[in-house]
């Protein structure tokens, strides 16, 4: 183990087999959803011209994914995770497979590609809490900070380049061609997760497994209540999304504040992921486990500040300076809530927490969306967003204040004292 004193080892995490497989799972997964997100958004969009059809794509995603996580959870809890994620990989192939299939001809049939998005939505609610689960099984303790960085960073990178892998084969391949690539992309997520070895299985007993599903997913849910820790890292993240996001809002800003088009639309949204994805890769060399509570609750007030200083620009530079700042100060926070939930869910819960985490999420990015146009709509657009940076201040304010253990909380004693080998682990490199 790396003595205190010296500088942690940046590729720490890479000299496990399981991180570099999950990696390039998570990368090419990553890439296939953003590149999907665009395809049929576009081909929807060319087919209705109507944008409430892109309003009910998402929903028709969202519902079902929302719906069902805590049920993923429990299933992630008492059956084999790396199986329930190659087969809702599957899942996610078949069904891009079979949005090329019914994107053939001229006449495209839009309730099949609702009901396949919304058989997608189903894979992803029973695979997202398998998937987050299974990474938190199978990557040691001793690097998992630094494996969570790397992750994080191969999941922007994938989110800033999907968009324009799947424009651009849109227009090269069309959408068929597109949909085609798109579920190669999945075939590679399959493989890489297929080829993970599994170095310890959740402990499992037969009164457990006999547990009524209901009794099982209140478990996780109390043991999230009552972990002050947990429960105060995911409302920061969801109160500082849904009240301080402004992705929604992005648009308006390009076309009617800012007056810069469709170009500097591009790089206003492309801006946070690139902030997000240079902190995350800082964090490989610099791990922010050292009062990593007080960090987390740092890093939200700059998000928030961040927020408002891009409401008041009436600047395109100073706009993407301020999102780019939003975003790094979003990829440290990332990093620390992923460690946190790795290093303080014992292993017979991590399904089920993981699924009360992924609610959070899904909470705060789909009624974020919502609650960011209806305030634009009831206050104006400007006002709507410096007033959210206010809040999310505000929420940090509270959280310091009320929550003394998340305020002192030290990441780095909680991982030094789990890089022993835990049942199953495996620490030496493959």
């Amino acid at each position: 183990m790396t003595s205190s004193s010296a500088r942690p080892d940046s590729l720490a995490a890479l000299r496990f087999s399981a991180v570099r497989w999950l990696l390039l799972s998570g990368t090419a997964e990553g890439l296939a959803a953003r590149a999907l997100a665009v395809v049929i958004g576009y081909q929807l969009y060319r087919v209705t011209h109507s944008p409430l059809a892109l309003g009910w794509l998402g929903l028709v995603e969202a519902i079902p994914a929302l719906g069902l996580a805590l049920l993923g959870g429990h299933f992630a809890d008492r059956r084999d995770r790396k199986r329930i994620v190659l087969m809702t990989r599957a899942v996610m192939l078949l069904t891009a497979l079979g949005m090329a299939l019914f994107s053939t001809t001229e006449v495209v049939s839009l309730a099949a590609l609702y009901a396949l998005v919304f058989v997608s939505g189903l894979a992803r609610g029973f695979g997202e809490p398998a998937a987050s689960a299974f990474e938190m099984q199978v990557v040691p303790s001793a690097v998992y900070v630094n494996a969570a960085s790397w992750l994080g960073s191969a999941g922007l990178a994938a989110s800033m380049l999907g968009p324009a892998v799947g424009g651009f084969a849109f227009d090269l391949l069309s959408a068929h061609g597109a949909y085609l690539l798109i579920a190669a992309l999945q075939g590679v997520a399959l493989i890489a997760v297929w080829r993970v070895p599994v170095t310890g299985t959740p402990p499992k007993t037969e009164a457990e497994n006999a547990e009524p599903i209901w009794d099982s997913i209140r478990e996780g849910l109390n043991f999230v209540r009552r972990d002050p820790v947990l429960l105060g890292s995911m409302a920061l993240d969801l109160f500082a999304v849904l009240f301080g996001g402004a992705v929604a809002l992005l648009p308006i800003f390009a076309d009617d504040i800012l007056k810069v088009g469709a170009k500097g639309l591009g790089f206003l949204v492309a801006a946070p992921s690139v902030g997000a994805l240079l902190v995350t890769l800082w964090a490989t060399r610099f791990p922010p486990t050292r009062n990593a509570g007080r960090t987390l609750l740092l890093c939200v007030a700059g998000f928030g500040v961040s927020i408002i200083v891009f409401a008041l620009s009436r600047s395109l530079w100073l706009s993407m300076v301020a999102l780019v700042f939003s975003g790094g100060f979003d990829g440290i926070s990332m990093v620390i809530r992923r460690s946190i939930l790795r290093l303080r869910t014992p292993a017979h819960l991590r399904g089920r927490v993981a699924s009360v985490s992924l609610l959070f999420i899904g909470s705060s990015n789909e009624i974020g969306a919502f609650e960011s146009g209806f305030a634009a709509n009831l206050l104006g657009t400007v006002r709507s967003v410096w007033l959210g940076g206010i809040v999310t201040l505000l929420v940090v304010g509270v959280s310091a204040w009320r929550l003394p253990e998340l305020r002192r909380l030290s990441l780095a004693g909680i991982a030094d004292e789990d890089s022993q080998p835990q049942s199953g682990e495996v620490l030496e490199s493959r």
